[in-house]
């Protein structure tokens, strides 16, 4: 290995995702920077996200669950035929892990299993490949098959951790926690969440790494007065833990005040048919779209003519919640001043009265005054978008957190190198 340029897997759950961007952006610049960088996903990859270089990923993809369980306890089976004693190892490791892995309820603990075969899967599919170092996005699935190839391989892993991933579904992640070289804690919260969890683990191996965003140019921010109704634009799946069933309602209250404003939601997902029959009986016809799945380039377009972004956040009755959504990052690094659900993991972005507007989760009365207030105040609204706009590229940039990125691979691997050096001391002289 080249200490300057590592060879690297990267690890998605869907890769490249229409909802994922931060994974496929970390690609490219890691690529841009001379890292080789292979890419393989649990699923299919989504096609047709408006860029051909994306379907240009897309085709690269090591694809793990998505070629069929039939290939994959083929190609499993081929690889402990060609390996037997390093197969035997990671599957010895995945029944150990079901069998006394306190953090994952019973009726998971087969998938474990499952996870070891992917691995073996994946090496595979990839064995011709060197790779030094692999990095998964998502704590379960993805970072569960990573570590279990990584063990065969005899390198190291690391991940990242985000929101479902963490708050609903934390099998095994004190071991994972434990086992990678670190792990990239996208919020100081995450940071803190997982030295709740491992105690033992030194910090040094949790480092803040933000997902980046690409910071455009300022943008002229006009001041209103057209009579055109004020722009407010939503950008998210249409999950509970989003808010816009908060947003919706907001917006009946916002329209019997008779307040000029007109609302364009981007996205899909399973709360769809809800939302939209909410809107219909508060016949909000004229002052609410859902636009559906955009391409990323059409979302940036959008931003641009908008006045307000909304994104509500709240606790889902799951427990499920966002970590900081990069849409977020998005709309304040495009100058458009923002409106969010007041979660603790999003107050390190949207700073009230500073950065953004901070509203209480599930609050209809409070949200729609807020959104109101902003839209009535032309100077609020750009020293809002101004201030948060520095404020994402101060702490939020891609090649900023690219950096951070690069640098705990780097250390990683350093540590892994120096803790095998006795070892081959010994070999040596033996």
């Amino acid at each position: 290995m080249s200490a300057s340029n590592p060879r690297l897997l990267y690890f998605g759950a869907r890769l490249p995702a229409r909802s994922e961007t931060f994974v496929y952006r970390e690609v490219f610049e890691l690529r841009k920077r001379g890292w080789q960088v292979l890419v393989a996903s649990v699923h299919t990859p989504e096609r047709g996200l408006g860029s051909v270089k994306l379907d240009r990923l897309a085709d690269e993809v090591i694809c793990i669950y998505g070629s069929g369980w039939g290939r994959l306890f083929r190609d499993a089976a081929t690889t402990c035929c060609a390996s037997p004693r390093a197969a035997l190892k990671v599957l010895r490791r995945a029944i150990l892990d079901a069998v006394t892995g306190r953090s994952v309820p019973l009726f998971k603990r087969p998938k474990l299993i499952v996870h070891a075969i992917a691995a073996l899967a994946l090496e595979q599919r990839c064995r011709d490949q060197v790779v030094d170092h692999v990095h998964a996005h998502m704590a379960h699935v993805p970072t569960g098959i990573a570590m279990y190839w990584a063990l065969f391989r005899g390198i190291t892993f690391s991940f990242t951790g985000h929101a479902a991933d963490l708050f609903r579904d934390q099998s095994l992640l004190p071991a994972k926690v434990r086992r990678a070289a670190f792990v990239a804690c996208i919020s100081h919260w995450h940071q803190r969440f997982y030295q709740r969890l491992t105690p033992d683990v030194d910090s040094a191996r949790l480092p803040v790494v933000r997902c980046g965003v690409d910071v455009p140019p300022p943008r002229h921010q006009e001041i209103h007065d057209d009579g055109r109704p004020f722009r407010v634009l939503g950008v998210g799946r249409l999950v509970e833990k989003k808010g816009f069933e908060i947003l919706v309602r907001a917006l009946a209250a916002l329209r019997d005040r008779q307040v000029p404003v007109v609302c364009r939601i981007i996205g899909d997902g399973p709360d769809f048919p809800v939302l939209n029959e909410l809107a219909r009986s508060l016949e909000l016809g004229e002052v609410l779209q859902f636009l559906g799945a955009r391409s990323n380039q059409e979302v940036k377009e959008e931003m641009q003519n908008c006045d307000l972004f909304v994104l509500p956040c709240r606790r889902a009755e799951s427990g499920d919640r966002d970590g900081i959504p990069v849409v977020l990052m998005e709309a304040m690094a495009a100058s458009v001043p923002v409106i969010s659900g007041d979660i603790e993991t999003i107050r390190e972005l949207v700073q009230h009265d500073r950065t953004g507007w901070m509203v209480e989760p599930d609050n209809v009365q409070q949200l729609g005054a807020a959104i109101e207030l902003l839209l009535g105040d032309n100077a609020r609204r750009e020293r809002l978008s101004k201030a948060g706009r520095e404020f994402v590229q101060q702490e939020f940039s891609l090649p900023q957190n690219v950096s951070r990125l690069a640098t705990a691979f780097r250390a990683g691997l350093a540590a892994h190198d120096t803790s095998r050096a006795p070892a081959r001391s010994s070999e040596v002289k033996a």
